[in-house]
């Protein structure tokens, strides 16, 4: 059959280009109104993603990545990401499941031979999962330096072994393995120095030559001091009243697998589009991923009791979470998230699959809900505008 182009077709064709053009910028206009008033002229700030049907859609940055420097935040711009790290330690040990050299059965003490007899009812899958009971090493840290100075300091900070070393001073969990469910940092510093041991490389090698370079995220990096430097760099502030002071290390801020990956808008969504393509993973492969665990009486995990705060989001309520994500669903929407809260920084990640939508917010300060405007942003661009 000919394709025959009229005068009238080709007319129609270009009259459709302006009017796309109008209805992206008005949808750029709505997510820039959304973001705005938030960040006032010469403070700390924030950058936004929005990602929709494999293309960025909304990329930019308001305020300063530091008020020494007074430079702006761009795309470029490195934020701490904090726990949203925990999706690309759970990616490292997939890839060494996928090589056949982990299984998600494997015993932590199998693994870590050094690891106390506790350790031998602990899974992988407890691990990545936040089921295994481990004791949480802030409050070890606390323990240890009770009636004491304090050891660990911003300038002297806890490392992956020491977290390792109060981990193997202890005879048993907060629970049996499998039984409960608590939001564990130490779990996922474990895992960092697994892929580490079983790999033969350094933690931040392996995501370097696995994931980031691969995927061609060149400002993306396991933040090491005095080994490695991150590229046009974001400092955390603090707010006291009106003023924001930088605050931008902890004790500990140089822990690896549980938060110490830096990144940008730029290169998050270079990750986004793998994640949406497969790029690292079959979907087979990703599978358990994105499949909520279950506890070994087969009932649904739920947060701890309690009160609010902290990692402990929503005392005593469900809590749907799979490898290195949460996939609580959101307005019936299916959806992969996370957020991360550190000294100084903020950051959360929307992945909504099923509308091929993502929105990730950075902040290099600490008084802003990123979680809430990450979902304000993402309601403005799902089907019916469901509010937050």
């Amino acid at each position: 059959m000919r394709l025959i182009v009229t005068p009238l077709v080709v007319a129609f064709l270009t009259a459709l280009l302006p009017s796309a053009s109008v209805a992206a910028d008005r949808r750029e206009a709505e997510i820039a109104a959304i973001v705005g008033g938030r960040v006032r002229d010469g403070e700390p700030g924030i950058a936004v993603l929005v990602r929709q049907d494999g293309k960025t859609v909304f990329s930019r940055g308001y305020g300063l990545r530091s008020l020494r420097s007074r430079e702006r935040v761009d795309a470029g711009t490195g934020f701490r990401l904090a726990s949203m790290t925990k999706a690309f330690t759970a990616m490292a040990v997939m890839l060494l499941v996928r090589d056949g050299k982990l299984r998600y059965e494997d015993a932590l003490s199998d693994v870590l031979p050094a690891f106390p007899a506790y350790g031998r009812a602990i899974t992988l899958r407890h691990l990545l999962t936040h089921t295994s009971g481990l004791p949480d090493y802030e409050d070890l840290m606390d323990a240890a330096e009770r009636g004491r100075a304090p050891f660990w300091t911003a300038e002297r900070q806890i490392h992956d072994d020491e977290v390792l070393t109060l981990l193997r001073g202890e005879t048993k969990g907060r629970f049996p393995p499998g039984t409960s469910w608590a939001y564990s940092n130490s779990g996922y510093v474990v895992l960092g120095l697994v892929v580490a041991r079983v790999s033969g490389k350094p933690f931040g090698d392996f995501l370097h030559q696995r994931i980031f370079a691969p995927l061609r995220m060149e400002a993306t990096l396991a933040y090491e001091k005095g080994r490695n430097e991150i590229r046009r760099r974001a400092f955390g502030h603090r707010r006291e009243g009106d003023v924001f002071r930088e605050a931008d290390q902890s004790p500990t801020s140089a822990t690896l697998g549980d938060g110490g990956v830096y990144s940008t808008l730029d290169d998050l969504a270079r990750w986004d589009e793998a994640l949406r393509v497969n790029e690292l993973l079959s979907p087979a492969w990703m599978k358990p991923a994105l499949t909520p665990a279950t506890l070994a009486d087969g009932l649904k995990p739920r947060w701890p009791a309690g009160s609010p705060g902290g990692d402990n989001l929503d005392p005593g309520g469900p809590v749907s979470y799979g490898f290195g994500w949460f996939l609580d669903p959101w307005h019936g929407r299916p959806r992969m998230w996370h957020h991360g809260e550190t000294q100084g920084f903020r950051s959360a990640i929307e992945r909504f699959p099923d509308e091929r939508l993502t929105v990730a917010v950075l902040a290099n300060r600490d008084d802003l809900d990123v979680r809430a405007l990450a979902l304000e942003i993402a309601s403005s661009r799902l089907p019916g505008h469901p509010g937050p």
